[in-house]
C-alpha cells in the first residue's frame, strides 16, 4: 500500500527530531550562559521570563532559575488548558531544561572576567548572542513557552495579533526593570532587543543572495533574449491582467544573483526606457537553472 505524502513528511520530519531537539537544547544552553554571563550582572532586562527573574532577584533575592520555572510551569498549565496538548507539548521540554541550564551556570561569571563599564558593548553583545539562540531555537520549530503564551491564547480567543501583545508585554517588563535599574538600563535594552530582532530575521529568513526581478515592458522578446542568452538566466513568463486599462500583458520573472542587480536593471532600462519593473529580496532559491 502507497504511503500518503503526509505519512512519508511525517516519517522524513520524525529522521530530523533528534537533530532539531539537539539543535534546542543548545540554543537554550547559550540563552542560559548569555542570561547568567552579561544580563544579570549588567542589570538590563530585555522582557520576558528571564526579565521578570532578574527584576525579582534585584528586589527580593529569589534565585532566578526558580522564578523562571514557576512562571514557565504556569504558563504550561495556561498553553495545556486554553491551546491544547498539541501546541503544549513542544515547550515542555524547553519548560524543564532552560531553568536547569540556569541554575547549573549561575556561578559562570566568576570565572570569565568583563568588564561592565561600557553598557553600550554590553548591550551589542547580548542582542548578537540573544538573536543568534533564539534564530536557532526558531528554525527547530519548537517554542521555549515563557509569557508568549499569553499571546497565543489572546489571538485564538480575541484574535489581537500575537507580535503587538508580545510588544506590549516586552515593554511593560523593560519599563518596570528601568524603575529600578534607572532610565539609562531602558535605552540599552531597546539596542539590544533591536539587535535581537535583525539577528533572528537573518538566521530563519537567511541572507537574500538572490533577487526576483519582475518586468513589465513593450520589448519583451529582446529582454527574454538578453537575460536568456547574456546574463545565462531563465526567464519565467506569466499572463497578467492590467487592474486600470483591464487589458491582458506578460509579466517576465527573472531570478538573479544580487552581484547582478546593477548590470541586469541598467540593461533593462536601456533595452527599454520606459520598462516597469519590480525587483523583491529572494532569500531562498531552489531547482531550476
Amino acid at each position: 500500500m502507497n504511503k500518503t505524502i503526509k505519512e512519508e513528511v511525517f516519517e522524513t520530519s520524525n529522521t530530523k527530531l533528534v537533530t532539531r531537539y539537539i539543535k534546542m537544547i543548545l540554543a537554550l544552553f547559550i540563552s542560559a550562559i548569555l542570561y547568567n554571563m552579561l544580563l544579570q550582572p549588567s542589570r538590563i532586562v530585555l522582557g520576558g521570563t528571564p526579565g521578570i527573574a532578574l527584576i525579582l532577584n534585584f528586589n527580593f533575592h529569589i534565585e532566578p532559575a526558580i522564578t523562571i520555572i514557576i512562571i514557565s510551569m504556569l504558563m504550561l498549565l495556561l498553553s495545556y488548558i486554553f491551546l491544547g496538548k498539541e501546541r503544549t507539548t513542544g515547550t515542555v521540554v524547553a519548560t524543564i531544561v532552560y531553568p536547569l541550564f540556569v541554575y547549573i551556570t549561575k556561578d559562570i561569571v566568576g570565572y570569565i572576567n568583563i568588564d561592565f563599564n561600557d553598557l553600550l558593548v554590553i548591550s551589542i553583545f547580548i542582542g548578537v548572542i540573544s538573536g543568534f539562540a533564539n534564530g536557532m531555537l526558531y528554525k527547530t520549530g519548537f517554542s521555549n513557552g515563557g509569557l508568549p503564551v499569553i499571546s497565543q491564547i489572546l489571538y485564538k480567543y480575541f484574535n489581537i495579533p500575537i507580535g503587538k501583545t508580545n510588544l506590549i508585554i516586552n515593554a511593560v517588563i523593560v519599563i518596570i526593570g528601568g524603575l529600578f535599574f534607572g532610565s539609562t538600563m531602558i535605552m540599552y535594552a531597546i539596542i539590544a532587543n533591536f539587535i535581537n530582532s535583525l539577528i533572528v530575521d537573518k538566521m530563519v529568513i537567511g541572507m537574500s543572495k538572490n533577487k526576483a526581478v519582475y518586468i513589465m515592458t513593450e520589448k519583451k522578446d529582446k529582454i527574454k533574449k538578453f537575460l536568456i542568452d547574456d546574463m545565462k538566466h531563465t526567464a519565467t513568463v506569466f499572463e497578467v491582467k492590467g487592474g486600470f486599462l483591464n487589458t491582458r500583458r506578460e509579466l517576465i520573472l527573472t531570478v538573479i544573483p544580487t552581484k547582478e542587480y546593477f548590470e541586469v536593471t541598467e540593461s533593462i532600462k536601456i533595452i527599454d526606457p520606459k520598462v516597469f519593473y519590480v525587483v523583491n529580496n529572494a532569500y531562498e532559491v531552489k531547482g531550476g537553472k
